[in-house]
């Protein structure tokens, strides 16, 4: 499909007129005589963001990089993700400048570039990252400074708690108001302002999480964990969203217990991980359930005790067959679809847990046995992901032990390049698990 082929003579264009010294003409040099730190705002007119941008200092450390190369999808649904420059991004008090080892490739960064999701754009998608800190926000807490010191390799959750919230304080992150108010309604960080902006004009891009696919991200500290040097990048970026995603399914939605029965509809990237994570917590039986036989062989090797073909026999049928009749504990819907959402209802025995952590395109809706569910207890319960300050140390943790197996879970190492041929297969359904952009 067109949207995800790289424009790649733009690219190219612009990096050879950026190697003529006459492309750099001075209005494009970031000058010292306008030494503020502020980044742009929605709210800003074109000829502010223009002053803003080449009236401030030149933001590098230890007389690095002051650019960088980001992925943007530019907004129109199905139209092509560009290879862009951009201004090394700045962070602020409480957040850490990452140079970006790895990136999951996620579906929904998928829905976004779809036009599945609303999203602001022109955005970096990209939000399942490693790296290697390289730089703290002026003014941040000394304990930060501590705990993520410059040279620490961590991972990034792509729910980024505020920590001061309503949620946040009650120990729900995975709700976190500042988090869904301006990260996921306005692509920015929780001043209300990117960190990003395109190096040949200045304007703001946004940032769908911490706008992962790129050289360089900004994230706030409350969304980091150390990442231990025994742990590799590019297996390790999936800590952060598909298996926070499952864990937060299994720990704080199902609150699963060992001997529970589960079943997992719909074994991609985050499917298969809850069958990972179901059994480090226990599970008797785990039943996938999908439409490729590929990925229901690759399932047998995360711990898989049943497979279904939902494409060859009944799903239910057979997970209530598998169960003695019951059905089971905890059903986990990984798709977002309607019919699979009412699979997954179905599947649960009286007093089960439905839970659902598949997003869907905006407006779908999903049915439900209105009697069964208020007969027989039937709990449907959404899930998001986990939460951070909580979770990711022990996910790392998980992965470090060999609980959780990283290799097993990545299917497909792609270079920053070939990012838009990686989102074209997982759209057409062509990787078992989880593929991963390796960046530096």
């Amino acid at each position: 499909m067109s949207f995800f082929s790289f424009n790649l003579s733009r690219s190219r264009s612009l990096l050879s007129r950026i190697n003529n010294t006459r492309f750099l003409k001075p209005n494009y040099y970031l000058l010292n005589s306008f030494h503020q730190c502020r980044s742009i705002s929605q709210g800003d007119t074109f000829d502010e963001k223009n002053k803003i941008i080449n009236g401030s200092s030149g933001y590098q450390v230890n007389n690095g990089p002051s650019f960088m190369q980001g992925i943007v999808f530019w907004g129109k649904p199905n139209s092509p993700i560009t290879i862009e420059d951009f201004y090394l991004p700045k962070p602020k008090a409480g957040e850490l400048l990452i140079k970006t080892k790895a990136c999951g490739v996620c579906h929904s960064d998928l829905h976004v570039i779809k036009g599945e999701l609303p999203f602001p754009s022109p955005c970096v998608i990209g939000h399942e990252i490693t790296g290697e800190v390289v730089d703290h926000g002026a003014h941040t807490d000394p304990a930060i400074l501590k705990r993520l010191p410059v040279g620490s390799h961590v991972v990034g959750a792509f729910i980024m708690p505020c920590g001061s919230c309503f949620y946040c304080v009650k120990g729900q992150e995975d709700l976190c108001e500042a988090f869904f108010a301006y990260n996921r309604a306005k692509g920015t960080l929780y001043d209300g302002e990117t960190r990003l902006f395109l190096r040949k004009s200045g304007e703001p891009v946004y940032m769908y999480s911490m706008g992962g696919l790129a050289e360089y991200c900004v994230v706030p500290a409350n969304a980091l964990s150390i990442l231990p040097e025994t742990l590799p990048y590019s297996e390790s970026a999936i800590l952060g969203c598909a298996v926070f995603t499952a864990y937060g399914a299994m720990r704080h939605a199902a609150e699963m217990h060992a001997g529970d029965s589960v079943a997992v509809i719909g074994i991609g990237g985050v499917g298969s991980s809850c069958l990972q994570i179901a059994r480090a917590f226990g599970a008797s039986e785990i039943i996938a359930v999908d439409v490729q036989d590929d990925k229901l062989q690759n399932a047998k090797m995360l711990g898989a005790t049943h497979i279904v073909n939902a494409a060859k026999e009944d799903a239910v049928d057979k997970i209530r067959e598998i169960t003695g009749g019951m059905g089971v504990d905890v059903a986990v819907e990984a798709l977002g679809k309607p019919q699979t959402f009412l699979q997954c209802t179905q599947s649960v025995r009286d007093g089960g847990k439905a839970v659902m952590i598949g997003l869907a395109p905006s407006n779908v809706i999903g049915e439900v046995d209105i009697t069964r569910l208020v007969r027989r207890q039937i709990k449907i319960i959404g899930s998001y992901g986990g939460r951070a300050r909580q979770d990711l140390p022990k996910l790392v943790k998980l992965a470090e032990t060999g609980l959780f197996n990283l290799n097993a879970a990545i299917s497909r190492k792609c270079k920053f390049e070939e990012a838009a041929k990686a989102y074209q297969d997982l759209d057409q359904g062509n990787i078992v698990g989880r593929a991963v952009v390796e960046i530096m």
